[in-house]
């Protein structure tokens, strides 16, 4: 019969505290490990990563490949890992579910530490922090407050389930808040006038404020709600949070992690190689 990861915690606790016991313990911390999704990775060579579409985290160039900060760094993880890498794009609202399902191996996709997620998956230390402003039609918004727009006559937009979404409903209550799965939907809402304001992690919306002057900008030059993203894993896996939590931290030490966050958050230097 197999023992439950949960039981063998519970197994290894007790063999810790009990006198000549250091062989059940070492035998308990051997089938833990060995059911690690860091050993599954290992032996199948490839780690399976769930990703969703948003700019610069993750999307397609000109020729339809993969780019972005999340690309860079599942691809520098996997050459570390010395398995190959297989990127799953997934719906943001379902990504989650798909991971848990065993869908890939771990999210690696700038989603940000939010309790209530926590309680379905566990979290790695933060690889990126990022911070969430309004990207706003001028006409529609002209001589507006902030308080203008907490109005059942403003609508925002947003992409489901992300973490702007829900700043929208606790900052601005009496807006309207229209979700989309694209996340490039919300910024096409706003130029076309359908909806007044987005609220989105940058640098988003500052991007799209530089691509359309005259039609959109940035009312306000700071963050609403700043946020740490990480690495999401299935529960019960302490070997593959012990990995990627020292993975990060090596490449947090060593500068690379901030090195590629700066070039495709800071810089415009990636633009020319997306789709208009």
């Amino acid at each position: 019969m197999t023992i439950t990861r949960r039981a063998l915690g519970f197994a290894l606790a007790a063999a810790l505290t009990l006198p000549g016991t250091a062989a059940l313990a070492q035998s308990v911390a051997q089938e833990l490990s060995g059911e690690s999704v860091i050993e599954t990775i290992k032996r199948e060579g490839v780690i399976k990563v769930g990703i969703s579409m948003f700019k610069p985290w993750t999307m397609r160039d000109v020729n339809g490949d993969l780019i972005g900060f999340e690309i860079d760094v599942a691809t520098k993880l996997a050459e570390d890992m010395d398995v190959d890498v297989e990127f799953i794009p997934t719906a943001w609202d379902g990504i989650i579910p798909s991971l848990i399902s065993g869908q890939f191996d771990v999210i690696i996709s700038g989603m940000s530490i939010r309790p209530s997620r926590n309680l379905t998956v566990n979290f790695t230390h933060p690889y990126a922090k990022s911070g969430a402003t309004i990207l706003a039609n001028k006409e529609m918004t002209e001589g507006f407050t902030l308080e203008d727009y907490n109005s059942p006559d403003v609508t925002f937009a947003a992409r489901r389930g992300a973490t702007p979404a829900e700043t929208i409903k606790q900052l601005f209550p009496k807006a309207n808040l229209v979700l989309f799965d694209d996340e490039g939907a919300p910024t096409q809402e706003v130029l076309n006038g359908t909806a007044h304001a987005l609220m989105s992690s940058e640098p988003l919306p500052s991007t799209e404020a530089r691509r359309y002057p005259e039609t959109l900008h940035v009312p306000y030059d700071y963050p609403f709600r700043s946020a740490a993203e990480a690495f999401a894993v299935r529960k019960g896996d302490p070997d593959a949070l012990n990995f990627f939590n020292n993975w990060i931290m090596f490449y947090t030490n060593n500068g690379w992690l901030k090195e590629r966050h700066d070039y495709w958050f800071r810089t415009d230097e990636w633009a020319d190689q997306v789709p208009e």
